[in-house]
């Protein structure tokens, strides 16, 4: 079945059934409920798209929670949870979610997303819901089971690739502001259009966007990251003026100087062209798409003109590493391993570049495997990403430059195991022989011994590693 072909006057119950079979142990608990119940939301929109989906809704006109400890009953070895706060109750089983809930109506304050809930019918449910695409709902028991009931034409929406509100936009958002970056998480999903007054009601609500907790920001955020369109999902993000408030630095990025007729490119855009190019490349790496976002957030910062030069951006990737971890504070991003590894792609994302215009020297090399360590081919992804000429002579130069570098790097690592590598003597090993302390002395001959490896200057060995130790120890006036 086709979503053209789709039919909403027909019965679809088998159907569902069939499409996963987890709601056949649930149906047969609900098919003698004195209730009317109903399979709702994202479950619903995504069976007719024919898209994968491990989340149930159920809603029905009574105890929701009642109903779902029937069902945790029958099934046995389900994880059945409760959440009173919100009167709900969910039962997971293996990789699948159904969530049960009862029917309710909700009522907002102007400074809080947190609604008052109240129980209410299936139109006023459908009424409370963000989308038209996500108000959808089938019947799953009584004379009507199988039946579609869709007050917004959101089959119609789903068809025509438009995300709109069921009811006024503006009142939707300022109930809960999430709902906005939620309608652009769904057009960058998707590759659906936002309708012109849903466009509307998100500009004009912007600003209310700054009273949802940031964890919920990110974890939508991430969603478009993630996205077949992300993109997509940045453009509208700053056409609406939400960018502005839940990503700023990214922000900063856009827009273009000109100085006596010379002028930089647009970073913004840029930044989505590399976007745009990873996804060719890599499919499912979170971090390496924020280390594309993130490669070039200190231009704004670092931006120079200078009459010879013209536009410069000098230190741009030191200064954009050590901006990585207070982006990822505020954002509530995790501080750790992920972090370090987007901060490592940001502050070395120019270094392959730069091999590709100079002599290339063995020394070089070593030392790009030793910083980049497991991590240098995300970084070479992200450079060859980063070439968005639109000369296609440039940028067909700069490839095959990439390629050369990429044979040497292999060369290299072939020869002197530099990827992950630690010198072959270790700090115990210092103070031990030279009798020392802990201390700057100790940091100052392991760095030595470093880069004397790394520079070709002895070999990775240990006898040629402890012989220029005792060299730097006499040198410094040690022995």
């Amino acid at each position: 079945m086709s979503l053209e072909h789709f039919n909403t006057s027909g019965n679809h119950y088998d159907e569902l059934i069939e499409n996963e079979p987890i709601l056949k142990s649930v149906c047969k608990v609900i098919d003698s409920w004195n209730k009317p119940v109903y399979l709702i939301g994202g479950y619903v929109r995504d069976f007719i798209l024919q898209r994968p989906t491990k989340d149930i809704d159920i809603v029905v006109l009574g105890d929701g929670i009642k109903l779902a400890k029937a069902v945790s009953d029958s099934l046995h070895q389900s994880s059945f949870s409760v959440f009173k706060n919100y009167g709900t109750a969910m039962i997971k089983l293996n990789d699948i979610e159904v969530q049960f809930v009862g029917a309710r109506k909700e009522s907002y304050s102007r400074n809080s997303r947190n609604p008052i809930v109240s129980p209410g019918s299936l139109k006023e449910d459908q009424n409370r819901r963000d989308f038209t695409i996500n108000a959808l709902a089938i019947s799953l028991n009584g004379n009507s089971k199988g039946s579609f009931v869709d007050p917004f034409n959101g089959v119609k929406d789903l068809k025509n690739g438009i995300i709109k509100t069921p009811l006024n936009p503006t009142e939707t958002f300022s109930d809960d502001p999430l709902r906005m970056l939620r309608a652009i998480r769904f057009t960058s999903q998707l590759g659906f259009i936002i309708s012109d007054e849903t466009f509307e009601g998100i500009t004009k609500n912007a600003e209310r966007i700054n009273i949802v907790a940031q964890e919920r920001i990110t974890d939508e955020l991430n969603k478009i990251i993630m996205s077949d369109y992300p993109s997509l999902g940045f453009k509208l993000l700053e056409k609406t003026n939400l960018l502005t408030h839940i990503f700023p630095e990214f922000q900063a990025l856009k827009g273009v100087d000109t100085i006596n007729g010379k002028k930089h490119k647009d970073n913004f855009y840029h930044t989505l062209e590399v976007l745009e190019n990873i996804l060719e490349k890599s499919t499912s790496n979170l971090w390496l798409r924020w280390a594309v976002l993130l490669h070039d957030i200190a231009k704004p910062a670092t931006k120079r003109f200078d009459h010879t030069q013209g536009w410069t951006f000098h230190g741009h990737d030191d200064k954009g590493a050590k901006m990585v971890p207070k982006i990822f504070k505020r954002m509530k991003l995790p501080l750790d391993d992920n972090m370090r590894y987007v901060q490592k792609l940001v502050l070395l994302h120019l270094r392959p570049i730069s091999l590709t215009n100079d002599q290339i020297t063995d020394s070089a090399l070593r030392r790009l495997l030793f910083e980049a360590g497991d991590d240098l081919e995300d970084l070479m992804c992200l450079c060859q990403s980063d070439i968005t000429s639109k000369n296609i002579e440039k940028k067909q130069r700069y490839l095959k430059r990439f390629e050369v570098v990429q044979k040497k790097l292999k060369e290299v690592e072939e020869r002197d195991k530099i990827k992950n590598w630690q010198p072959p003597i270790s700090g115990k090993e210092i103070m031990d022989t030279l009798n020392l302390s802990p201390g700057k002395e100790v940091g100052q001959i392991k760095e030595g011994i470093k880069n004397a490896i790394l520079d070709g200057v002895i070999k990775n060995d240990t006898k040629e590693a402890r012989d220029f130790m005792l060299k730097l120890a006499k040198s410094k006036g040690i022995l």
